[in-house]
């Protein structure tokens, strides 16, 4: 684990280790930022350096001693991390669920990327339909790790990934720790939405927001780690709108968006035919989607219509589609234009607010569907 893990953010990497070398670092830091933008990876890299043993030498982690050995596993005694759990079925009740019930599964993960999503953590969880959080299970197990001494003599280092899912309780003990954290520790909250906290945690950490992930820097990063051409390595870091997680996305064989383009592709020609018929069994397939899949594919679906709209300008650095979408843009964009564009997006964001208030998906969808027959008319 080294700060070359860290796609970009080298003001951000610069900092930190400011604050060690002049003694200022605090007694907790928030890391603050979009999904994608490398919280968790930063995060990990200070880690490395703070526990590392001749990190006094230098600006990053030597990659050599016993401990920078045992952070390539994230196995490191005095790295403590605290993570949002779900409780499996079959679970007492009065068992506290904490984050040793899935510490396998979370060093796991992290072998596999260093920039995790709520979405990819459910599934190694095997979450189904439940939400994860973390409980006063969680904070108990921090509190008695905590009390401990650190094992080699140095720091100890508690990551809190997504510390916005505590509950009130155990947020209310974590103030506790905070107010009066133990000799040597420091606290890493990685926050992706930092407003649900308590303002009283808010007050006692020392907040550091991260930029979205530049195209230059995605740029160079994905041509060095997975051997893309640079122009197809652009194309795909302007897409990704500074999100490593959504640019490893764009790269997926069985990219979520892939299946979305071909069902808004099917959906156009439909409603350009006036095929009602076809409509319908199009909208009886959709509806069968999860609440939360429909509505990332009508977000999506408004993206495109945004970028057919630019298409039509001509001006390349204004559209940011993928080949695929591009070529379906080259006859379909003169369709979306200044007398519709508005009544479309309109039309996609009450899609949106009806399925969020669980509304029919099949009556929701299958009005869309005839009103694009009449949008699309007025080209």
């Amino acid at each position: 684990m080294n700060w070359n893990d860290v796609i970009g953010q080298d003001d951000v990497k610069r900092r930190l280790v400011s604050m060690v070398q002049h003694n200022r670092l605090p007694h907790a830091l928030m890391l603050c930022g979009p999904s994608g933008s490398g919280k968790m990876a930063l995060g990990l890299a200070f880690a490395s350096y703070l526990l590392c043993e001749r990190h006094a030498e230098g600006d990053a982690p030597c990659g050599e001693c016993a401990s920078c050995a045992m952070m390539r596993r994230f196995e490191h005694p005095d790295l403590h991390f605290s993570y949002p759990v779900i409780r499996p079925a079959g679970t007492s009740s009065e068992h506290k669920m904490n984050s040793d019930d899935f510490a396998p599964q979370w060093r796991e993960m992290l072998q596999k990327t260093l920039y995790p999503s709520m979405d990819l953590w459910l599934d190694q969880m095997d979450a189904a339909n439940q939400q994860a959080q973390m409980g006063v299970g969680e904070s108990d197990l921090l509190m008695k790790r905590l009390g401990m001494k650190s094992s080699q003599g140095g720091y100890k280092v508690a990551v809190v990934w997504l510390a916005e899912r505590m509950n009130q309780e155990c947020a209310n003990k974590l103030l506790k720790l905070l107010e009066e954290p133990p000799a040597q520790t420091l606290f890493i909250m990685v926050c992706q939405e930092p407003e649900l906290l308590l303002e009283t945690i808010k007050s006692r950490t020392q907040r550091i927001d991260l930029a979205p992930i530049t195209v230059a820097d995605m740029q160079q990063a994905l041509i060095q780690k997975r051997n893309i051409m640079p122009e197809d390595a652009r194309r795909v870091a302007r897409l990704a709108n500074g999100s490593w997680t959504n640019a490893l996305a764009e790269l997926s064989v069985d990219n979520e968006n892939k299946q979305f383009l071909d069902m808004f592709i099917m959906l156009m020609r439909l409603a350009y035919q006036r095929n009602i018929r076809e409509l319908r069994r199009w909208s009886d397939a959709v509806a069968a989607y999860g609440r939360e899949k429909q509505k990332r594919m009508l977000t999506y679906f408004a993206r495109l219509m945004r970028e057919n709209f630019m298409f039509n300008f001509g001006i390349a650095d204004l559209v940011y589609m993928s080949r695929e979408e591009e070529d379906f843009a080259r006859n379909f964009a003169r369709f979306v234009n200044e007398q519709n564009i508005v009544e479309i997006s309109e039309l996609i964001d009450r899609c949106i607010r009806d399925i969020s208030q669980n509304a029919n998906a099949k009556v929701v969808f299958f009005d869309y569907a005839i009103n694009m027959i009449l949008y699309i008319k007025k080209a």
